[in-house]
């Protein structure tokens, strides 16, 4: 009996220890996961547009017509992005701060004319016949003997005439307002520089700096 009971006991022991053996747990290793670097190819077309719209949006028109001019010297321009382009260029040569209203009929007129299955022709069309009626009535007050130096001028720089406009301008000692100097020298007629000559005229540029501006051709 004593034996049996011996026995027992050391039954219970066996079981006590096993239970109060600590568990080890197994440590989970994270397989580090490469994440693919997601590159986004950007066309040279859609930089251009991107561009134009913030030179635009910066207040500076001339610049973005220049950098779709530049675009639409690409000879791999597919049919569509050409037609886009020309009309994007047409719109801001239109604008108010554009000043080239022959150059918009040209680029609109391009869209209708060369690219006529395009889905921009419809609307190239209504613009072309606005520029055009806005080319005439700026073409008949340049002409008139009794124009205003002022009137001639705008008209002129307007319709994008820019050298014969500013030939008005040195010929009557005419001060054109703020944005036309502006338009001036962010084309490049005008220059910010202390070592040229000629007559100078104060302006100020959208983001608030001022400068004192003078004809760039002016000799040094």
């Amino acid at each position: 009996m004593m034996a049996y009971k011996t026995l027992i006991g050391a039954s219970c022991l066996v079981i006590i220890s096993a239970c109060a053996t600590p568990v080890v747990e197994t440590p989970i290793v994270e397989t580090p996961v490469e994440t693919a670097e997601i590159v986004e190819t950007v066309s040279e077309f859609d930089r251009a547009l991107a561009t134009a719209d913030e030179l635009v949006e910066a207040g500076n028109t001339p610049t973005a017509i220049d950098r779709l001019t530049q675009l639409l010297g690409d000879a791999s321009l597919t049919d569509k992005e050409r037609a886009i382009a020309h009309f994007e260029r047409g719109q801001l040569r239109y604008s108010l701060s554009g000043y080239d209203v022959l150059g918009a009929v040209d680029d609109f007129q391009t869209v209708v004319s060369d690219y006529s299955s395009s889905s921009l022709a419809g609307e190239a069309q209504e613009l072309l016949d606005t520029a055009r009626g806005e080319a005439t009535s700026l073409n008949f007050i340049a002409e008139q003997p009794e124009t205003g130096r002022t009137d001639r001028f705008q008209a002129l720089y307007r319709l994008g005439q820019h050298q014969d406009a500013i030939d008005v301008m040195l010929g009557s000692n005419l001060t054109p307002d703020n944005a036309y100097l502006v338009s001036m020298y962010q084309i490049g007629y005008l220059c910010d520089g202390e070592d040229l000559t000629g007559p100078a005229y104060r302006a100020t540029e959208p983001d608030g700096t001022d400068r004192e501006l003078r004809f760039c051709d002016f000799g040094k």
